[in-house]
């Protein structure tokens, strides 16, 4: 039994920014790997990374040893990044606490080793002090292996993210490593002939040691058969399976010797002459004489070709010593998967793969357990995705692969993923796009933003009733004003030159109907628009006033203002806009009782339900100019305070050309804001295909996508996905009957897509619900009670009593 004490036996010497000095003598520089997130890599995708990969590593020095280890722990979620005020913070916060996932970390070493010739002796103890001190001075040789390094990380950090690892974090690494991962306590090493332990950890490992162990081929990537159907492929790397799909605690070491191509190619021509003289005697020494004739062949025909000598293994452990077996098992199949046959070493040998696994000690692997091949052979070995990656802040989704929250940060406040931050929701009716966007509405309105809505059919009331002090519901009902005065000004405010900009615009909308207007015409309504605030001395300001004023001096009126008759017709404005003043047809729009705009200004949730007008062009029209009225005095006023306009039901308010222009003003007006418009569409083929909704389309950069059983071939075609894009999107698959129900999503972020899971609590369910029996329910609670908050409290406890009754 060999007992290690690491404090005696410390194997780091020094620290120096990302440069360690270990106890043997090797110059090793840290990093940590950002990994692209798990599913959302193409075919392509995987090869380019392993082009990558040959790219960076192919120039460093003969004798550099690259050392990537993937470690993978099982851990309960934190739910320290959620957030946890609101009554549905709160529940979110709860359901998630302690969920196990997998986590993983990505690590790598370029490690100049002291001794870099090749190594005869089979054991070399690692602990065996060369030096406790520091070299004064860096030798050329080293210096030249530092530049490389360092323009080898370059270029990785093209595909990848490589963060240099601190002085902190190595001397974590270092102690989690040699303590077993064991947490709340220090113990020793205990390595024998017929098991390891660390602690309360129990520890073996099965690794690729020579070229017998390959079978006759591998590559970048292979179809991921759990998510491929008869019409698209997922693929997932080469050696995925003992990565992130191996649900144990367990990690993965990629060591590649990287040498000099010449000195190896003598050396196996060597070989294969001696096996050669002994071919006939054992099918072993064949197999082993074609493979390095397959080696040498391969570097004498590529001249790009790097010879390495390569480690795979995998350390995993468990506080049971008998479930070793079952999960040496399960590495052993998926091994099979990928036609290599592992070796396990035991005794004397497990110990020193055990132990060369720190990435200080990983240079002392003897040519015996080391296999040759081409530098692009090693690397299909490499793991080259992770879990998905939460932004520091964001919406709250879940990940596909343990059902955890994901933060996705679909706001992009330093624009490095979208330069517009408008959305689009597509899915079928009952598929759940109003539940989505309560979700997405929800959150960002908690973390601040403003919300416009304007609805044609009553989603959003439960979520609005959760705030009541914070929102304001303004509907429709014929023969009656919505009580929005685009006229009104408070002393504060006066008639600026934006506020008369603003009446302009909207004044030559429902004059002109979408007809173009000169700018002579737009000059002379701002002048008469600002003689009426200056001499009528009305004390509330309306259209109807304006009217009026305008009948009664329009002999006088541009002849006092200097207005060439040309550029304004009198006659035909105040024939057209009797239609909506006096006893015109749709005067009601704007009549003057009281003015609710004061009321709007303070509120930051605001929802426009339009539902009893969604037929009458005419009207909806005249709605959605007025309600641009209220956005512009109320989420614009303010360009530093974040805010959102949201159209729901889209389709049914594009039966009319002149909505859709009028929602284009929008897009284009929301590039001067700090905010994003978005659409709601059953599907894409809803936006008629026309140069308004391609520019719509093109400032949109955030796309949500449920399950749609008809396909998504037009969504594809318009949107310009990748193929890739379409095999995520056919892969969608809901499960609502399972004990933790969820629908999936496509989520596209500028050119990142992925799959996402929508999984909250019943209180989140209960808030989002927008129709059945369920909602008629919550409802009925709300009526009796008045607060929304404890008719979902009530729901809810109903709903677990019978599910605990059931039980």
């Amino acid at each position: 039994m060999m007992r290690i004490n690491l404090n005696d036996h410390y194997p780091i010497v020094d620290i120096q920014d990302n440069m360690v000095f270990s106890n043997n003598g090797n110059i090793i520089l840290g990093y940590k790997l950002k990994l692209p997130e798990v599913y959302s890599l193409s075919e392509k995708d995987f090869e380019d990374l392993h082009g990558s990969w040959f790219q960076a590593l192919k120039s460093l020095p003969a004798g550099t040893v690259v050392h990537k280890q993937d470690l993978f722990l099982k851990k309960e979620y934190s739910v320290n990044q959620l957030p946890n005020v609101t009554f549905l913070q709160k529940a979110t916060h709860d359901h998630f606490k302690g969920r196990e996932f997998m986590a993983h970390e990505s690590y790598l070493f370029f490690i100049w080793p002291k001794n870099r010739s090749l190594n005869k002796a089979k054991y070399v103890n690692p602990f065996k002090e060369v030096s406790k001190s520091v070299p004064n001075e860096l030798s050329d040789a080293v210096k030249g292996f530092l530049d490389a390094v360092r323009d080898a990380a370059g270029f990785l950090n093209n595909k990848l993210q490589l963060d240099q690892l601190s002085q902190v974090e190595i001397l974590q690494l270092t102690d989690n490593f040699f303590n077993g991962f064991n947490e709340g306590f220090d113990t020793d090493i205990l390595l024998g002939k017929d098991h390891a332990q660390i602690g309360d950890h129990f520890l073996d490992v099965l690794a690729v040691n020579n070229e017998t162990c390959f079978g006759d081929t591998v590559q970048s990537s292979k179809t991921n058969e759990k998510f491929t159907s008869d019409d698209f492929v997922f693929h997932q790397g080469f050696v995925d399976g003992l990565g992130p799909d191996l649900h144990e605690n367990h990690i993965v070491n990629q060591i590649i010797y990287l040498d000099d191509k010449h000195r190896w190619r003598k050396l196996l021509e060597k070989r294969l002459e001696e096996l050669g003289k002994s071919s006939n005697f054992g099918t072993q020494n064949k197999v082993v004489h074609g493979k390095i004739t397959s080696i040498l062949d391969q570097i004498n025909a590529d001249d790009n070709a790097r010879i390495i000598r390569g480690h795979l293994n995998i350390v995993y452990w468990t506080s049971k010593a008998e479930r070793l077996a079952a999960i040496a098992s399960r590495i052993k199949t998926e091994f099979k998967e990928m036609d290599i046959v592992p070796y396990c070493p035991k005794g004397e040998e497990r110990r020193n793969y055990l132990l060369n696994s720190y990435f200080g000690f990983s240079s002392n692997f003897s040519d015996a357990d080391l296999y040759v091949t081409d530098l692009k052979h090693a690397l299909c070995l490499l793991i080259n995705n992770s879990n998905y990656r939460s932004d520091a802040t964001g919406i709250v989704f879940n990940d596909r692969q343990h059902n955890i929250p994901v933060l996705k940060d679909v706001w992009d406040e330093k624009k490095k993923r979208i330069k517009a931050r408008n959305f689009a929701i597509f899915a079928p009716t009952g598929e759940g796009k109003s539940f989505l966007a309560n979700n997405i509405l929800r959150q960002y309105f908690e973390s601040g933003v403003r919300l416009v809505i304007i609805d044609l059919g009553g989603s959003y009331t439960k979520f609005a009733k959760l705030y009541p002090d914070q929102h304001i519901t303004l509907r429709y009902e014929q023969g009656k004003h919505l009580g929005i005065n685009p006229f009104f000004i408070t002393k504060a405010d006066g008639v600026s030159p934006e506020r008369l900009e603003d009446l302009s615009v909207f004044l030559l909308e429902l004059y002109a109907s979408g007809l173009k207007t000169s700018k002579a015409e737009e000059v002379a309504l701002k002048k008469i628009l600002q003689c009426y605030y200056r001499e009528s001395g009305e004390n509330i300001h309306s259209l109807n006033g304006f009217y009026t004023f305008i009948l009664e001096r329009r002999d006088t009126l541009l002849k006092g203002l200097g207005i060439d008759a040309g550029y304004f017709n009198v006659t035909n404005f105040l024939h057209i806009m009797s239609e909506y003043v006096g006893d015109g047809l749709y005067s009601f729009l704007f009549e003057v009782k009281e003015d609710q705009t004061y009321k709007i200004e303070d509120k930051r949730l605001i929802v426009f339900e339009l539902d009893e007008v969604k037929d009458n062009k005419e009207v909806l029209s005249v709605m959605l100019k007025l309600i641009k009225s209220a956005i512009q005095r109320t989420i614009w006023r303010n360009r530093a305070e974040k805010g959102i306009i949201l159209f729901d039901e889209f389709a049914k308010q594009l039966k009319f050309d002149n909505v859709l222009e009028s929602v284009e003003f929008y897009y284009q007006a929301i590039r001067k804001q700090n905010g994003a418009i978005g659409i709601i569409l059953q599907s894409i083929n809803q936006l008629p295909n026309n140069a308004t909704s391609t520019s719509i389309l093109e400032n949109t950069q955030v796309i949500y996508c449920l399950r749609n059983e008809k396909g998504y071939a037009e969504l594809v075609k318009r949107l310009n996905l990748s193929s890739h894009d379409l095999n995520q999107l056919k892969s969608i698959k809901n499960d609502l009957k399972g004990k933790r129900k969820y629908t999936e999503i496509f989520i596209k972020i500028g050119k990142e897509s992925n799959i996402f899971r929508l999984e909250v609590p019943l209180e989140v369910y209960a808030a989002y619900l927008t129709d059945g029996s369920e909602n008629e329910v919550i409802m009925a609670f709300y009526e009796k009670t008045n607060d929304m908050e404890k008719a979902i409290k009530k729901f809810v406890a109903s709903i677990t009593t019978e599910i605990n009754s059931s039980i």
